[in-house]
């Protein structure tokens, strides 16, 4: 892995991030704005981006056995993230009252927006399409593990079921579709995915920066900047990638290399940014989880890029 390229994509990230800064500072920031720009990303630039990716990528039985072991592996370190963060809130009197927003912060962390846009940027297509798989696997942590915890309820329904279809894992099972019946779409289909795949990481770093500048002019959310924030933080952050790392130096499998760079850089991106819409919906602290979002988002600026140098100098990259 090149670091030119590495730190090439997180300054790009940065600056993208400044500029939807200098968007919200011109252009009122309302609920309807905030609803347009995730509909476009989660709706449109991201299922182009995995479509782009897969007819990208020549797969074989190989890379189908790759896409099988990321997609397990996801759910496992997302897991025990959460589990991590649990631990983490009922160690601290102070933490508990948190305790549920807390652990679904340090597990859960923003795949789809960041992750896969960087992957692609640094690892190629093929990087892209195992992120994207990594993706999903954070989509069923949520609507599963993540919906029972917030509601204290540790009971399957038909209703979580439910919630794991979206568009995403639809362009991702079509996607998968079209090359086990070895069907290629028209070129002009082809062209299509390609230029809304690029919206992407715009889109998504424009809405981070919106977002941290809506949460940054909120006196509450201010307010709540205390031990409880830097807990999830830490454990996203730099927690989790290490025990990513020991859990990939003590598998059984030999692994691709490419899947160990995916799901290292996967874990160290920073918390959900959904995270605030899921704690609202469940009647939980919908103020910490955004201002949490947005502290893990900036912070992970400066993480993201020393957590990968360290990997590379002592070649576990």
């Amino acid at each position: 892995m090149q670091l030119s390229t590495v730190f090439n994509s997180i300054t790009l990230i940065g600056m993208m991030i400044v500029i939807g800064v200098a968007l919200a500072r011109v252009t009122p920031i309302n609920e309807s704005t905030k609803k347009t720009y995730t509909l476009l990303i989660v709706n449109v630039a991201m299922p182009c981006i995995i479509l782009s990716s897969i007819f990208k990528v020549n797969i074989d039985q190989s890379m189908l056995r790759n896409i099988g072991i990321v997609l397990i592996l996801s759910v496992v370190i997302n897991t025990i993230g959460i589990g991590i963060g649990w631990v983490f809130a009922s160690s601290f009197s102070g933490n508990r009252r948190l305790r549920q927003e807390i652990a679904l912060l340090s597990g859960l962390g923003n795949t789809g927006f960041i992750g896969i846009p960087l992957c692609a940027a640094i690892l190629g297509p093929e990087g892209a399409l195992y992120a994207a798989i990594f993706d999903a696997g954070v989509d069923i942590v949520i609507w599963t593990v993540g919906v029972m915890i917030l509601k204290n309820s540790y009971a399957f329904s038909i209703v979580n079921i439910k919630s794991l279809i979206n568009i995403p894992i639809v362009a991702i099972i079509v996607g998968l579709l079209c090359t086990f019946i070895n069907y290629r779409p028209p070129e002009i289909f082809i062209d299509l995915s390609n230029q809304l795949a690029a919206l992407a990481s715009p889109l998504a770093m424009f809405y981070i920066g919106l977002l941290i500048m809506s949460k940054s002019e909120n006196k509450s959310a201010i307010k709540t900047t205390n031990v409880n924030i830097f807990s999830p933080i830490f454990s996203k952050l730099v927690v989790l990638p290490i025990i990513t790392l020991f859990i990939i130096s003590i598998l059984p499998i030999q692994m691709d290399v490419m899947i160990n760079k995916v799901l290292l850089i996967q874990a160290m991106m920073p918390s959900l940014t959904l995270a605030s819409i899921l704690f609202t919906k469940y009647s939980k602290d919908e103020v910490f989880g955004a201002f949490a979002t947005v502290m893990s988002t900036i912070i992970s600026l400066v993480t993201i890029p020393s957590l990968i140098l360290i990997f590379i100098k002592f070649k576990y990259m």
